[in-house]
């Protein structure tokens, strides 16, 4: 790109052609996050077929020569002239860069072009004009675009439409009218999420402990969609902290302040996680007793390794509290369409549980016109592949306030749900604890070997209804280069063993080797996600408890590496 500077006044340009185009983000909210590095930013990622999917779903795109070529950056750059960027924000909001990043071939983070562009915040459009920029030879994929911000919690709206090059052409597509909330249509909709009422002798004790005034906790646990992701802001606009505030409104008693609110949410992370977070997350390690748990994993758990026995484990975990909490379960659906409501809902069936789809009520009318009864689009619905809109999140909301409403109506179930039963899937996960530097209340015997030190760059989650991220396993083991090459030993009687470590993308980060009772196990690649969050994976799985001795090494050529253990789940 020419950086030849001009002063004074300059005759106007030619209007320039216009050109056929599609939106991959139309008035779409941002929200600056806190980042380890650089400023606070809201990230859009790309790759693995995002933008094509983007081009799809939000820009109407059919033609699939067009949809192939967006997939790798030369045919991103054959089919695209140039990005038009525009944003909405206040005087307040400060400034506001748009960042364009490729990922690299051989290099994924370094060999990829970066550019940074000021953006306008009245609304006005600016041109990235692809062909003005020398990019790199290392270059493979559009990796992702980010809106970066002078502090965190800003908010700004954006629109983002790539513009074509000659020869290629997609139809003009209509936004959206808004959702009618208060529509029949909608209301219909809404009903249609109910997929059993369950035994709802438990919803009711909640229901009516709220009623009278006393205290009572409402808890959610799953993946990012119950942590909020997509919403804006993220800890008031998410469904749980929505629908939590429809139940205080519903019954809590008037000035009471009686209902709590507990989110346990963690992006990227399945039940067989969950079942390990529980007592730490929802339990707050015995000081909080749950009145209802909402439980949200019906689009993390393809991950599970135990194809549904860590859920049905949680389940009667959570149902099996000496307190007696009604569980809800809820299943989520993405924008493929796609969830685990399959394999997931027969453990409702059989314990008799309230169960709440998104998939049944928002699918089947998304195929719709509006003539026909559709009441939300797919673009309407979804922020991105995977995640609500601040609309979807109130959607999932008023699914919930749905089954309140109606569990209220009908007359309390006189025998509570029978637990005395052979499992559906399994439940050999029943009664998970965690091991880290700070929790061992089985006294596991821990040499640290080299793994000295403490990672702080770790997951973030906002939690409860707090704004603020909050470290997951921050009391973890991390080697670390020049801490030597000793080995992580951990001796522990247990009939099951989940090792919680740590995924990365960066290049620093090594493979380990798992040696379990001296026999090689497997080999750990924290990069395989490619993003800092928590992952886990069983180490063993037996029927009786008995002594075992577990290794972790860092894996031939990678002891100059990092590789983080955040932590154990035992029973």
């Amino acid at each position: 790109m020419s950086n030849n500077k001009q002063s004074g006044p300059k005759a106007p340009k030619d209007p320039q052609k216009r050109r056929s185009g599609f939106y991959i983000m139309v008035d779409k909210i941002l929200e600056a996050t806190a980042r380890c590095e650089g400023k606070p930013s809201q990230e859009f990622y790309l790759d693995e077929g995002r933008l094509s999917f983007d081009a799809q779903f939000v820009g109407g795109v059919e033609d699939e020569n067009i949809l192939n070529l967006l997939k790798n950056f030369d045919g991103f750059y054959k089919v695209v002239h140039s990005i038009g960027i525009s944003v909405v924000a206040s005087d307040e909001a400060g400034t506001i860069n748009f960042v364009f990043q490729n990922y690299g071939e051989t290099d994924k983070y370094g060999g990829g072009t970066q550019i940074k562009l000021p953006c306008e915040k009245d609304g006005s459009e600016m041109i990235f004009n692809i062909d003005e920029y020398e990019w790199l030879k290392d270059e493979y994929v559009v990796g992702k675009m980010a809106f970066e911000f002078e502090k965190p919690g800003l908010t700004a709206k954006a629109t983002v439409k790539i513009y074509l090059n000659d020869g290629y052409e997609t139809p003009e597509i209509s936004i959206d009218s808004p959702v009618e909330f208060e529509s029949d249509d909608y209301n219909s909709m809404i009903s249609r999420s109910l997929l059993s009422l369950g035994n709802n002798k438990r919803l009711k004790a909640a229901i009516d402990k709220a009623k009278n005034g006393r205290d009572i906790n409402i808890a959610y646990i799953g993946g990012s969609i119950t942590q909020g992701a997509g919403a804006k802001p993220i800890h008031t606009n998410c469904y749980a902290y929505k629908s939590y505030l429809k139940f205080k409104e519903m019954f809590e008693r008037d000035g009471a302040d009686n209902v709590h609110f507990i989110k346990a949410g963690v992006g990227g992370t399945p039940s067989e996680l969950g079942i390990v977070r529980y007592n730490r997350d929802v339990l707050r390690n015995g000081n909080v007793k749950p009145d209802i748990v909402v439980v949200e994993f019906a689009v993390n758990d393809e991950g599970d390794e135990t194809k549904g026995k860590c859920y049905e484990s949680l389940i009667l975990n959570i149902l099996s509290d000496e307190n007696k909490p009604a569980v809800i379960l809820l299943f989520s659906v993405f924008a493929n369409d796609w969830n685990l409501q399959e394999r997931l809902s027969p453990v409702g069936k059989h314990y008799n549980l309230p169960m709440v789809s998104i998939s049944d009520a928002v699918v089947d009318q998304f195929k719709l016109t509006k003539e026909e009864g559709n009441v939300i689009s797919k673009r309407q619905y979804f922020y991105d592949i995977y995640h609500p809109t601040n609309d979807g999140h109130t959607i999932m909301a008023d699914c919930l306030a749905y089954l309140f409403e109606q569990t209220e109506k009908n007359s309390c179930d006189i025998i509570d749900i029978s637990l005395d039963k052979e499992p559906v899937i399994g439940d050999e996960f029943i009664g998970m604890h965690l091991i880290d530097r700070r929790d061992n209340e089985c006294k596991a015997v821990i040499e640290h070997g080299s793994f000295k030190q403490i990672d702080t760059d770790l997951q973030f989650v906002e939690m409860d209804d707090n704004q603020d991220g909050t470290a997951q396993f921050p009391y973890n083991w991390m080697h670390a280069p020049g801490f030597g090459d000793e080995s992580f030993l951990l001796t522990v009687n247990s009939r099951s063993l989940l090792l919680v470590f740590k995924d990365s993308g960066r290049l620093d980060f090594g493979k380990a080797d798992i040696f379990v009772d001296g026999i090689f196990a497997m080999t750990i690649d924290p990069q395989e996600a490619g993003w800092t969050h928590c992952n886990t994976v069983i180490l063993y799985n037996e029927k009786n408890i008995r002594e075992h001795k577990i290794e972790i090494k860092m894996a031939h050529g990678d002891k100059d590496k990092y590789f983080t253990i955040l932590g154990f789940g035992y029973n």
